[in-house]
């Protein structure tokens, strides 16, 4: 079985950080980028099976990146998982509306988001 990638866009260097180590752990094969340009790069260069959105991002915002995700049909069944620190329930109810799979609001439990990118990952693996 080929590992999942993660595509992980976060501009906060210790959120990523430690996101990082915590997806390696777990077998994923990650790339991280910083921007909302930067990602939309990524995203053409290499399809990953998740991505994991800070909204709050240079240049272009997390909603944006995954309204682009949800509009463009070569990407659209990527799953998108958004995070936010300014996550009240407006934030993730757009989020949501946009297309985001799942919404977290930071600071989160580790064992939460990992619980949560494995529903997301290893629940489809028909492909």
């Amino acid at each position: 079985m080929s590992k999942k990638s993660v595509l992980l866009v976060e501009d906060e260097d210790n959120i990523a950080l430690a996101l990082e180590h915590l997806l390696g752990r777990e077998g994923y094969r990650l790339r991280r980028v910083a921007s909302g340009n930067a990602a939309l790069e990524a995203l053409a260069e290499d399809r990953p099976d998740l991505v994991v959105l800070d909204v709050m991002l240079p240049e272009r915002s997390g909603y944006e990146i995954c309204q682009i995700i949800r509009n463009d049909a070569a990407l659209r069944d990527i799953k998108v998982l958004m995070m936010t620190a300014g996550g009240g329930e407006v934030e993730r109810r757009k989020g949501l509306a946009l297309g985001a799979d799942a919404f977290l609001t930071k600071p989160f439990a580790t064992r939460d988001l990992t619980r949560q990118i494995g529903q997301m990952l290893d629940g489809d693996e028909d492909g």
